[in-house]
C-alpha cells in the first residue's frame, strides 16, 4: 500500500514579509514620535518661561499652581479622550462642570457636608452622561447635536440655580483640600487625584476589553457590531464615563476656587478637544492616547501661565494655542505618511 506524501505546508501567514515590520511597530513608532514632539514642545514652554520670567515662573509655587489648574481641566480630558477615540464628541462637559458644581454648593446640599458634595458634583455629572449616552447610543441622534442640547440645558439650568449669584463654599473640610497643609510630600490633593485619574484611564484603554472595545467602536462601528460588540451599550458607557470625570472635574474645581458659579467650566470642551487632538487621538475616532492628552493639558496650562506672568494679551495667547494645534496635527500627519 502506497502512502502519499502530504503536500507541503503553506506557512507564509506565520512569516512577516522582509522590508515590512509588524504593525505593532509602527504603532509604537507613530507613538514615540508623539510623545517626544509633545515633550519638546513642552520643554521648548519651560524654557521660554525661565528666560523671560525665572524667579518667578520657576518658583515652587508656580509650579504647583500650573500643575493645579491642570488637574481640573486634566480630568474632563481623560474622559473626553475615550469618548473621541469611539468616534464621539462631547460639546457639553464645561456646562456639565458649571452645572455639578453650583447644584454641590447649593446651601441644601452643603448642609450634608463634605460627602453631600463631592456625591452630588458627581451624580449630576453621571446623570448629564447618561441623558446625552441614551440620546445618541439609543435616540440615534449625532453627538454633536445631542451634546450641543445638554451644553444649552445645562448652562440654563446653572444660571437658573444660582440666579447669576457666586455660592460660597462653607465646608471647612472642603477649603481645607486647597490649602498648603493638605499637600503631600509638596504635592496638591488635585494633581494627585488628577494622577490617579490618568492612571486609571491609561489602564482601561490600553489594558482592558473595554479600552479595546472603544477603539473597535471608533474604527468601525459596523465591523465592531458584526464582530459581537454592542455598539449602543459602548457608547452609553463612554457618556456615562466623559459625565463621570465633569463631575470628579467639578469637585476639584469647588476645592479650587471655594465657590461654585454658573461661569465654571467656560470654554472646558474646546481646551479638552484642543489636548486630546494635540496629543494623538484622531477626531475621527479609532485612535486615543491618554498620555499625550495629559500632555497637550500640560502645554495649555504652561501657556497660560507664562502669558499671565508676562501681561500679555489673551488674544495673542488664543493665537499662540492656535498654531500649536495646526503644528501638532502637521506632525500627525507627516509621521502617518511616513510610517
Amino acid at each position: 500500500m502506497t502512502q502519499h506524501a502530504s503536500p507541503p505546508r503553506d506557512n507564509t501567514d506565520k512569516v512577516p514579509s522582509v522590508g515590512r515590520p509588524p504593525s505593532w511597530r509602527g504603532l509604537f513608532a507613530r507613538a514615540d514620535v508623539r510623545t517626544l514632539s509633545l515633550l519638546g514642545v513642552l520643554a521648548a514652554l519651560v524654557l521660554i518661561g525661565g528666560i523671560t520670567k525665572p524667579d518667578e515662573f520657576l518658583d515652587t509655587r508656580n509650579l504647583q499652581l500650573v500643575l493645579t489648574q491642570a488637574s481640573v481641566i486634566g480630568v474632563v480630558t481623560v474622559g473626553m479622550t475615550f469618548v473621541i477615540t469611539s468616534g464621539g464628541i462631547d460639546l457639553s462637559v464645561g456646562a456639565i462642570v458649571a452645572l455639578a458644581s453650583v447644584w454641590a454648593t447649593t446651601v441644601a446640599t452643603q448642609e450634608y457636608g463634605f460627602a453631600g458634595i463631592l456625591f452630588t458634583a458627581v451624580l449630576v455629572g453621571v446623570g448629564c452622561g447618561l441623558v446625552n449616552g441614551l440620546l445618541i447610543a439609543y435616540g440615534g441622534m449625532v453627538p454633536f447635536i445631542a451634546t450641543l442640547a445638554m451644553l444649552a440645558s445645562a448652562r440654563g439650568l446653572a444660571l437658573q440655580i444660582t440666579d447669576g449669584k457666586t455660592q460660597i463654599v462653607t465646608i471647612s473640610s472642603v477649603l481645607d483640600l486647597g490649602e498648603r497643609d493638605a499637600y503631600v510630600l509638596g504635592v496638591p490633593p488635585l494633581v494627585i487625584v488628577f494622577a490617579v485619574v490618568t492612571v486609571i484611564g491609561w489602564l482601561i484603554l490600553n489594558r482592558t476589553t473595554f479600552g479595546r472595545r472603544t477603539v473597535a467602536v471608533g474604527g468601525n462601528a459596523e465591523a465592531a457590531r458584526l464582530a459581537g460588540i454592542d455598539v449602543r451599550r459602548q457608547r452609553l458607557y463612554l457618556y456615562l464615563l466623559s459625565g463621570l470625570c465633569c463631575g470628579i472635574a467639578a469637585f476639584l474645581l469647588i476645592i479650587l476656587s471655594g465657590s461654585g458659579q454658573n461661569t465654571n467650566g467656560n470654554l472646558y470642551e474646546l481646551d479638552a478637544i484642543a489636548a486630546a487632538i494635540i496629543g494623538g487621538t484622531l477626531l475621527s475616532g479609532g485612535r486615543g492616547t491618554i498620555t499625550g492628552s495629559v500632555l497637550g493639558v500640560l502645554i495649555f496650562t504652561t501657556i497660560t501661565n507664562i502669558f499671565a506672568l508676562n501681561n500679555l494679551q489673551s488674544d495673542v495667547q488664543q493665537i499662540a494655542k492656535g498654531a500649536i494645534i495646526v503644528a501638532a496635527v502637521l506632525v500627525q500627519r507627516r509621521t502617518a505618511s511616513t510610517s
